[in-house]
């Protein structure tokens, strides 16, 4: 055996056994095996048939979850195998996120395709989506023409009275072009936060960073944040959740 292996998983006849190992003493890279310890038999292990990215922890530890067997062992693109025995649930950190749409949550979409590429296996997280549909207010005029929408407060002149589905920035447009406030529906993702720790969307710079929102810790990131300026803020969030 290679001198660092821990564990073999062995095929046998009517499946697969998961081992320990332990190498015999010596200064070669390969090395007799001095013990061996059987962790799982066949009976006891499921072969998952897809491939996956096994950098992708968390993702190995939910379908883990979901396996029939105590043990499941998973193929890598290039062909390398990893087993997870008895997951815990407790082991994943839940990042709770705040988004809108129309038009496309850009942080929730966005978040999908980097965890799904494994950018965050390591920190061994999930995510739950809290997509909040402004559609749903029914309000009279709403913040732009992106969303598809008829009456929007960058392309109609307003008579004065109608309720707007806005935020902060909204207010102030309104403000500036009508000397006056209008009845507004609050839409802002980060003023929607009741769970811990979260990522969420603003429109406001100023906003940005790791902070504590309505009690809650967690990041905010800018509306149009790059995947790279996402994945620091949701890293720079779990270390200060786990060590702040």
């Amino acid at each position: 055996m290679y001198f660092l292996s821990e564990y073999l998983i062995h095929e046998v006849p009517d499946g697969f056994e998961i081992l320990a190992v332990q190498p015999a003493e010596g200064d070669g890279l390969m090395r007799d095996i001095a013990s061996v310890t059987r962790i799982a038999g066949p009976d006891e292990v499921y072969l998952y048939p897809d491939p996956v990215v096994l950098h992708n922890r968390g993702d190995l530890i939910q379908k883990a979850l979901q396996s029939p067997k105590r043990c499941t062992i998973f193929t890598g693109i290039e062909e390398h195998k990893i087993f997870i025995c008895d997951p815990d649930p407790a082991s994943l950190l839940t990042v709770h996120v705040y988004d809108v749409t129309p038009p496309h949550p850009h942080l929730a979409g966005t978040l999908e395709v980097l965890e799904k590429a494994g950018i965050f296996g390591e920190l061994e997280i999930r995510f739950c989506y809290h997509v909040n549909d402004i559609r749903e207010t029914k309000a009279d005029a709403y913040p732009c023409k992106a969303g598809g929408f008829s009456r929007t407060i960058d392309s109609d002149r307003l008579v004065g009275d109608e309720q707007v589905a806005g935020c902060m920035t909204a207010r102030q447009v309104l403000r500036d072009c009508y000397g006056h406030d209008f009845p507004l529906i609050d839409i802002c993702p980060a003023n929607a936060v009741r769970e811990e720790p979260f990522i969420a969307r603003c429109c406001r710079a100023e906003r940005s960073g790791v902070q504590t929102l309505n009690g809650k810790k967690g990041v905010v990131v800018h509306w149009g944040a790059s995947p790279k300026q996402i994945t620091d803020a949701v890293y720079a969030c779990i270390h200060e959740w786990r060590n702040g």
